[in-house]
Order: C-alpha cells, then sequence, then structure tokens
C-alpha cells in the first residue's frame, strides 16, 4: 500500500457518487494499491472529530465501484490499518452486477476507423488527454450504450462535452446522476438544490476535420460579433433543444432545467463565438464609443439577429421561454483543456511544455480589453491562478440565467462558475475564481525550446484541435 498522489487522488475521487464533495467529512489520506485497481480514503468528522474509511476497487471493465464504507473510528492510525486489507492486494477485479452489461473499452476500436481528434490521443503529445478522458468516462454514472463509440469516430466532441460537464459538476461536490435516458444529467448539491441539465453542442452545417481545419475568422463589426452567425447558430441549436419540451416529463416538471452548449460551429470559433451566445440570449450587446474623448462601452440592443431570417433575438429577454432556468457555457471544451488539467496537476510528460495564452477578463470598471497573458501550464505562476494550485475543470463554466424563469437555478448549486443575472434591468457577474479567461490557445512544445512571447502566436501555426495550435478554447 502507497500513499495516493493528490493528483491522482482528485481523478480517482471524481468516480464518487458526489466526487470531491465530502461534506463535513473531508479526507485526511489516500493510499493505493501496487496494480492500480484499488484505492482508500480516510476521512475525519470535522464536529465529532472521528475517522471514517473509503473503499474503491476496480470492476473487471475498468469501473470504480465501493467496496468498503466506515465511520466511527478512533484514529487515523486504525482507518490506515483496516483500509489495507480491504484493498485487496493482488486480487482480481471486481465482478459486474447481475444484469450489468460491462462498459465498453474506450480504446478498442472493435474495427472501426478511428475520428482524427480521438487518434489524436494516442500521440505523446495527448496521451495525458486520453487517460483522462478514459477516467471521465468510466466516472459517468449510466454513459449511452454508444458513447464510447461515438467518442471514437464522428461525435467525440459531444462526448468531450459530456465527460467534461461530469468533471466540473462532481469537481463542485454535487451529486451527478443519470437515472433517466434525457435529459442528460441530475445535479443535486447538499442542501436539496436539485437541476436537470442536457448538453449539446453547436455543430457546422458542413462538417470539417477539427484537426487541420485552418482557422475561422470572427465576424467584422461588434454588431456581426454579437447578432450574426454565431448568435443564429446558437438560436438554431438551442430551439432544437426547447422543441423536445424536456420540461414536460414528469421526472424534470418543477425542477430547474439548463441546457449545456459548447461550440464546435466553426474552425477555432471558440475563441470569438461567446459574444454571438450573449446577443441571442439577451438581445444586448455592447460597443465602443466615443465620450468625451474617452473611448467607453456602451450597449446595443437587437430584436432580431442579422441575416435574411431575420431570426428573433433574445431568447431571455421576455417569459417566452421561462421553462428553460439557464444556459451552461464553457469556451475550453477541447483536447487542450484535458491536457492543461494534467499538466498543471502533475506535470507534462517529459521533454514536452505546455504553454497557454491568452486575455485574462479585465474587471476594472470601464475597461475594454481583457489582460494578455503568456504562461507555462506547469509553472507556478499559472498554478498559482487556482486556489488548489492546478487548472480545475469548472474555471471557464458560465451560466447565463433566465430572468423569466418559472424555476430560477440557484447559483449555490454550480457555487465555482461564474453566473450572469439580471439585476434592476442591468446584466450582473458573479465570479468564483479570481482569474477568468475571456479566450485562449494551447501551443505543445518541446521543454528545450525557448518560451514564447506572447506576440509569437500567431493564427498561422499548424492546427490541432479547433484549428490552432494544440487549439483550444477563448
Amino acid at each position: 500500500m502507497e500513499e495516493l498522489p493528490q493528483s491522482l487522488f482528485d481523478v480517482y475521487a471524481l468516480s464518487l457518487p458526489r466526487g470531491h464533495g465530502f461534506g463535513d467529512r473531508p479526507p485526511v489520506g489516500a493510499w493505493r494499491d501496487a496494480g492500480g485497481r484499488a484505492c482508500g480514503i480516510a476521512t475525519r468528522d470535522d464536529h465529532s472529530g472521528m475517522f471514517g474509511l473509503i473503499v474503491m476497487r476496480r470492476r473487471v471493465d475498468q469501473v470504480w465501484v465501493i467496496t468498503a464504507q466506515q465511520d466511527g473510528l478512533a484514529s487515523l492510525r486504525e482507518a490506515k490499518s483496516l483500509i489495507e486489507p480491504l484493498l485487496r492486494e493482488g486480487a482480481p477485479p471486481e465482478p459486474l452486477p447481475a444484469n450489468t452489461a460491462p462498459r465498453p473499452a474506450l480504446y478498442d476500436l472493435q474495427g472501426r476507423t478511428p475520428g482524427s481528434t480521438f487518434n489524436l490521443l494516442r500521440a505523446q503529445t495527448h496521451q495525458r488527454a486520453g487517460w483522462i478522458l478514459n477516467q471521465l468516462y468510466l466516472a459517468l454514472p449510466n454513459p449511452d450504450k454508444n458513447w464510447a463509440s461515438d467518442c471514437q469516430t464522428t461525435n467525440f466532441h459531444t462526448r468531450l462535452w459530456e465527460a467534461q460537464l461530469l468533471a466540473s459538476f462532481r469537481e463542485q461536490g454535487l451529486l451527478v446522476t443519470q437515472p433517466h435516458e434525457s435529459p442528460d444529467f441530475r445535479i443535486v448539491n447538499r442542501t436539496g438544490g436539485e437541476a436537470w441539465v442536457e448538453a449539446v453542442t453547436a455543430n457546422p452545417p458542413v462538417p470539417y476535420d477539427h484537426v487541420n481545419a485552418p482557422r475561422s475568422l470572427p465576424p467584422q463589426g461588434r454588431e456581426e460579433l454579437f447578432f450574426g452567425p454565431a448568435a443564429l447558430r446558437f438560436a438554431k441549436t438551442l430551439g432544437n433543444k426547447l422543441a423536445r419540451s424536456y420540461h414536460t416529463l414528469p421526472h424534470v416538471a418543477g425542477k430547474p432545467f439548463m441546457i449545456a452548449l459548447a461550440d464546435f460551429q466553426a474552425p477555432a470559433s471558440m475563441t470569438w463565438s461567446r459574444e454571438g451566445l450573449i446577443g441571442y440570449l439577451y438581445g444586448q450587446g455592447a460597443q465602443v464609443t466615443e465620450i468625451d474623448g474617452a473611448a467607453v462601452a456602451t450597449s446595443v440592443f437587437a430584436t432580431h439577429l442579422h441575416g435574411p431570417s431575420a431570426f428573433p433575438a433574445g431568447l431571455f429577454a421576455d417569459d417566452r421561454h421561462a421553462e428553460l432556468s439557464a444556459v451552461i457555457f464553457s469556451n475550453a471544451c477541447s483536447t487542450g483543456k484535458l491536457n492543461r488539467v494534467m499538466a498543471s496537476a502533475a506535470g507534462p510528460p517529459e521533454g514536452l511544455r505546455y504553454v497557454r495564452m491568452g486575455r485574462f477578463f479585465d474587471r476594472d470598471p470601464g475597461a475594454l480589453e481583457g489582460i494578455p497573458f503568456c504562461l507555462d501550464v506547469a509553472g507556478e505562476e499559472y498554478r498559482s491562478l487556482w486556489p488548489q494550485g492546478y487548472e480545475p475543470w469548472t474555471a471557464e463554466m458560465e451560466v447565463f440565467h433566465n430572468p423569466f424563469a418559472r424555476h430560477p437555478a440557484p447559483f449555490e448549486l454550480l457555487p465555482e462558475a461564474t453566473h450572469w443575472f439580471d439585476e434592476g434591468g442591468e446584466m450582473m457577474c458573479r465570479s468564483h475564481y479570481p482569474y477568468s479567461i475571456l479566450w485562449s490557445q494551447t501551443l505543445i512544445q518541446d521543454a528545450d525550446q525557448p518560451m514564447p512571447r506572447l506576440e509569437d502566436f500567431l493564427p498561422a501555426e499548424v492546427a490541432e484541435d479547433q484549428g490552432g495550435p494544440d487549439a483550444d478554447e477563448p
């Protein structure tokens, strides 16, 4: 039995029903067996001071299952002494429960031709991204029976989005279940807050190769950015989901319902499409106006999106769609995100460096531009941006609330996300992390190369995922 490194503990804990949410019995030690088939966690009650234990072992299909749980122990030493035999060093994996089909192995193509992005996970630069994606897949409570085959082939990014949502929800300590075919997730916090979440991706009208596609250019002009093609694509994507009337399902009725949206509508569109979502949801954008000789940001409003369809803008501008409580959005659904979480927590693979560049949100009143940065993902300066010492799964998650929601989503349900909401007719923002990233790209380079400068990141560099240098998200 050996001590479990923090970076591995945080990954394995995502397979617990509440993930990192231990409540008033936080972990005080964790160990694993030599074969990686078992791990044990010692906990301590904040009130009584008594200790407890949780033991997990792998099933024959590699899914973690809880095999032992006990409270009321007098000391950490006692907990540790009980954990060691429960790990069952050298014993075979746990059997499948009755009437349970084994979870298909994500690495087993079964004769399928892999999609280009999935195939990229075989490269040395992305092996850890492939490993953590597999761990998240194994942590899903009840994935669709086609999850593995979809991920391996033409539906990679939809499945990637579901995996990242699971990681973010459980990182925030939520009980995550998949008790019905749809919506995708039921999330519950310890105070009884509950919501249903359906995941969706905004896809292109014509498919493109995510690995080799040249970067798309953002719309020209501020109004086109907020109310142009990106907004229309989001409108169609959300509209298709709303048409399914999830809120009328018996298990959803009377509960908050949210749609979680990630964007793949064009190569590298995540670096500029967020404004289009805001424009569509609220019918509101921003422009730079000169007042008394100074450039200031002023609001612009629209009742319809640009283009011949004249699609209505402002999904959240009135109570027409009160059944939708909020839209969850992230500009970081990419293999770059997987790479960065692993590299910032456990270091990069030998001989490689991951560099992230982009702009932080500038919280100064009246600021018009973000704050540029270019940082080594495994470096202390980058790691110190986050309280846990590495990039969290929830870092880029934003929740756009519907002010007319029939069943509003409690802010406390997603405590580590950034929340946008209406207060007295003004859009307000509440953030958990001190740094929010407006957009970014991730570069993978040999460790012996000099650190790039911010201006060295050029759109013409070789594409990886989303059409940039290990391109990533806004």
